[in-house]
């Protein structure tokens, strides 16, 4: 099973593409520095913290205009 589940995570974003988009840079983040703002997250891999983050309510977007 997913974790987090996607149920969850699409409440977070409104489009798929928004949350992949998302997770991938924040995994890029972490690989280059691993400040993971979970305290005991679950998955050992990047995209998988990164998920938890944002599930989380950790990571937000912010639209520039």
């Amino acid at each position: 099973m997913l974790y987090p589940s996607i149920d969850s995570l699409m409440e977070k974003f409104n489009s798929k593409y928004t949350l992949v988009t998302v997770a991938a840079k924040r995994a890029r983040q972490l690989q280059v520095k691993d400040d993971c703002t979970i305290e005991k997250p679950v998955s050992k891999k990047f995209v998988g913290k990164a998920l938890e983050e944002i599930d989380a309510g950790h990571i937000e977007i912010v639209k520039e205009d």
